[in-house]
This record gives C-alpha cells, structure tokens and sequence, in this order.
C-alpha cells in the first residue's frame, strides 16, 4: 500500500502542471505522509449530473487543473463524437480560488481539441453563462464555480446547446470519455486561440432582465442587498437601476468577492447566521426587503420584517408567491417544481388553469419541461425567465420579488399578507427541513439502508399511507436515491444532497384554513406536526 500509494502520487506529480498543487503534492511524497496521499489517491472525483465538485488541492480526489484539463479533454471528445466540431463553447468562472486558472484551461483544452472557445470578461454570476450559451448559439458551456460550497471547495458545471445542465445519458458519456483520456500529456493545450468575450453578452442578459417585468409596473420597494461574498453585487445594481427600482443599500462587509468568504461560515443565505450582517444592515435602514444572492448569484434568499425582527422567508414561501405574481399578471405556460417542493404550487397552478409538473430534483430536470413558464426548488431556486435563462437565476428572481413587494407596498399590505391569503384559499402549507452535514459517507448510505429495510409505519402520530423507494422510479419520475412518504395532510422525502455530504430530509404539512382569523392555530398546529416529524424521522433514519 505504501510503496503503490508513493508510486501513483509520483506519476501524477509528473504531469501535473500547475506549481501550487506540485509544490503540495511533493510535500506529502516527501513526508511519506500516505494517509493524506490514500485519500487523495482512493479514486477519482466522479463526473454527475452537477459535473464535479470537490475540495481544492492535489491528486485525483481533489479539485486541480490536472482534474479540470481532463475533464475539459472529456467534453471536447464527447462534444465532437456527437457531431459538434468547430462548435462554439462559452466559459463562465466566479471568483472562488482557482476558478480562472480553470476556466483558461478548459478554453485551451476546447481550442486544442478543434472547437471554438469564449471565456466571458471577468468572474459573472452563473445565469450569465446560462444565458450566453443561448444567446451566442454555443453548443455546450462551462461554469468554474462551487456555488454556496465551502471556501475550499470548486467545481465544474457543464451545460449542452440548449442551456440547460447535462442530466443523463449525457453525464455517464462525458464521464466514458474523461475516464478514457490516456495522460495530460496527450490533451493538445495552445497558449491561445480562444475569444476573451467583452460587456456586450452581460449588456444583452441585462436587456433581457426588462422582459420579467411588467410594463408600467410598481417600481417603490426598497432593498438591503448582500452578495454574500460572491459575484452578483454589479449585476444586481445594474439590473435594478434599469429597472427604476430605488438603489439596494449594500451590505458592505460581503459586497466584494472575496473567495476567502470571511464573515460567513458557509456563504449560503440558508445557513444559521450567514444573514446576520444583512438584518443588521436592515435595522438601521428600515427596508421593505432584504435579499441576497449566493456567491455565483443563481440562487436568491429574501426576508422581510415580521413583528419587530426580520424573519427569511422559505424558499417555498417565495417560490409561491413568485408563482402568485406571475398568475395575476395573466401569464401562460407550464409550472414547474422539484418533488422536495412544497405542493402548493400545483394548487395555485391548478386554480389557474395551467400546466403543472413535478421533477426530480435540480434545475437540470425542471428546466426541460416542455413549455415551462416558471420553475423553482425550494433551495432558494428560481427560473422566471425560462426563454432567456433555462436554470435558476437569482437576479431576475430578486427583480421579481421586489416587483411584487413594490405592488403590495402600493396597496398598504406586505409579501406576508399575500402568503396569509394563499393559506387561506389553499391550506396552510408549512415546511421545513433536517438536514444532516457528515464527515462520513458511510453515515449517509447506513441511514438510507436503514429507513429502505425497515421503513416507518408512522411519523408525527400519522399513518405512512405509502412509502416510495425512489431508485426503481415512478410512471412519472426516473430513478434517483431517495425516498417519499406520504402520510395524512402530510409527506416527507429523504435523500442525500448530490452537492455537499449532506442527508436531507424534506417535510411538508397542509393544514386547512377556514378564514384568516384560524391562521395562527393553523400554525400552531403545523409547527407543533414538524416538530414530531423531525425527531420521528431521525430516530427511524438512526441519526
């Protein structure tokens, strides 16, 4: 095991071309340091539907240029054995460490191969790229970005032609090709010919962004905005002044991208106190709203003041009242969600008279639903603008929010009204999540075992009506690991997160309302169910 570990870790430091990962690399073959180098060393980062994502640092486990050139080798060669050669391929990055050294690597890799590459001008928030693979006409793109990860994390998300993530067969035949590149040696890298692309394509998705309003529209709400670090602060700006709307008040300790993400412990809206900063901002400001985006901004997390503090609202609370908005300006099309979403949008899509549809989980599934009008994950992912940006995009959500919010302010009332008032017409549906973070797989895959060896009868006091092992698929849905229950006025669904070492139980009750006046009891009621389900579940998951 020693010698063969030291041997592997010799021949990668031999072809791996980037000084930082050798000098680490070379460190630990000196230290005869084979714990670090078996981890490393185990296997491969493998290549999914979300690409790769990983911790940044040396050997095949890791997140390195030598993992991305032949990552970018595998594409080309999947790109052109399915008759795309002399296709163009745009390449976005965020400014997470490593991210441009990525990106000019994978334009190299394109250019070598015989395609043609534009990286776009600077670090852009995601929905950029997403939009110029459409707008340009490219034939597949690639984003550098670990999204709301860890700061020693990055990644490598892949889209085709039609601007949406790769889902399978496409993932496992990009993953043949990778696997099949012989060296690094062999992948073709000139020191240019590719196209370093200028404002005009962030000038086009900003035209763009107008459409998702309403002519004439309310423009009065006023925001705190936080980037969380990240890439979306002038993107954002630019697209509210065009807009009209009054400027977002920055927070200023997270509105410069830093990849470093100081002030947060994991740059993610969702996570306990990553919004500290922003209510802070609130306080002394006294907006209607406040918003931020995740650090490649396809994500956008809104709260609002409730009582006397300022309270995030859901993402399923947002994506319904997303869905309310665009159902009262008259749109048409099909409405979509992910099955870990809360059922309420296909109650609101079914009062209205639209399609509806539910989807595995991400936007790789919901943005290929046919006619999609608006999409969204409870994950903080919204997809308003399905024509222009086929993912989620947390400017143009953000643009709609405040839309939304600027109607109501007209009218004397608030974002949690309008969410009394769908309670009321629909049932009151509360959700929530438990979400586990491990250090160890193993205690993800023992509790899926577990929960399909012996799954529960009852959760909360109320009878499992039917338990679904999601891995042999549905009539509707492909296989995926996970699980669904549905119980009396309420359902669970449990699955591991296809993007951090995370299990992640989703819980919805729907409790009917008579009138507003039986709200806060509804409330009571639905807290008090979630509450069992959490710890009725963990105990069946053994966690």
């Amino acid at each position: 095991m020693h010698d063969d570990v030291i041997a592997r870790a010799k021949a990668w430091l031999a072809e791996d071309p980037d000084p930082d990962t050798r000098d680490e690399l070379a460190r630990l073959i000196d230290a005869a340091d084979t714990a670090e180098l078996a981890a490393r060393f185990s296997g491969t980062l493998q290549f999914g539907t979300a690409g790769l994502r990983g911790e940044l640092g040396a050997g095949p486990m890791r997140m390195n240029r030598a993992v991305v050139i032949r990552a970018a080798a595998g594409l080309a060669s999947y790109l052109r054995k399915n008759g795309r050669e002399g296709g163009l391929v745009v390449i976005g990055y965020d400014a997470r460490h490593k991210s441009a050294d990525f990106a000019r690597d994978t334009a190299a890799v394109m250019v070598g191969a015989g395609l043609r590459a534009a990286v776009l001008p600077r670090p852009l928030p995601t929905p950029v790229l997403a939009f110029a693979i459409r707008h340009l006409g490219a034939v597949a793109g690639v984003e550098v970005t670990a999204s709301h990860n860890p700061p020693r994390d990055n990644g490598y998300k892949v889209y085709l032609g039609d601007g949406s993530q790769i889902v399978p067969p496409a993932d496992a035949g990009i993953a043949a090709e990778i696997a099949a590149v012989p060296s690094l040696t062999s992948v073709p890298r000139p020191a240019e010919g590719w196209e370093t692309l200028d404002d005009s394509v962030l000038d086009a998705y900003l035209a763009r962004t107008d459409a998702v309003l309403a002519a004439g529209s309310p423009r009065g709400a006023r925001t705190v905005y936080t980037a969380m670090h990240g890439v979306g602060k002038d993107v954002l700006l630019a697209a509210f002044a065009r807009a009209g709307f009054p400027q977002p008040v920055l927070v200023a300790e997270q509105a410069e991208p830093d990849p470093e993400f100081p002030t947060v412990a994991f740059p993610n809206p969702e996570e306990p106190g990553a919004m500290d900063l922003a209510f802070a901002q609130a306080g002394t400001t006294d907006p209607d709203l406040v918003i931020a985006n995740d650090p490649d901004a396809d994500r956008c997390a809104v709260a609002v003041r409730d009582g006397g503090a300022w309270r995030m609202l859901r993402g399923d609370e947002v994506g319904a009242l997303l869905a309310e908005h665009l159902v009262r300006r008259g749109v048409s099309g099909t409405f979509a969600e992910s099955i870990v979403s809360s059922s309420l949008l296909g109650r609101i899509a079914a009062k209205a008279g639209l399609p509806y549809e539910e989807t595995l989980t991400g936007f790789k599934w919901i943005a290929r639903v046919d006619g999609l009008r608006y999409g969204y994950e409870e994950a903080l992912g919204y997809c308003v603008d399905p024509e222009g940006v086929r993912d989620k995009d947390g400017i143009t959500a953000a643009l709609l929010i405040t839309e939304l919010a600027s109607e109501l302010k007209e009218e004397g009332r608030t974002l949690l009204d309008l969410l009394d008032d769908l309670a009321v017409e629909h049932g009151l549906h509360a959700t929530d999540q438990l979400s586990v973070r491990v250090k160890d797989l193993s205690v993800i895959a023992d509790a899926m075992r577990r929960l399909r060896e012996q799954p529960p009868n009852l959760l909360a006091g109320l009878p499992v009506r039917r338990a679904e092992d999601l891995s042999r698929g549905t009539d509707e849905l492909p296989p995926t690991d996970g699980l669904r229950y549905a119980l009396d006025g309420a359902r669970v669904i449990v699955r591991p997160s296809g993007t951090e070492p995370k299990l992640k139980c989703y819980l919805e009750v729907v409790v009917p309302v008579a009138d507003h006046a039986g709200l806060p009891e509804a409330r009571s009621r639905a807290a008090q169910t979630l509450a069992l389900l959490k710890s009725d579940l963990s105990a069946a998951a053994g966690l």
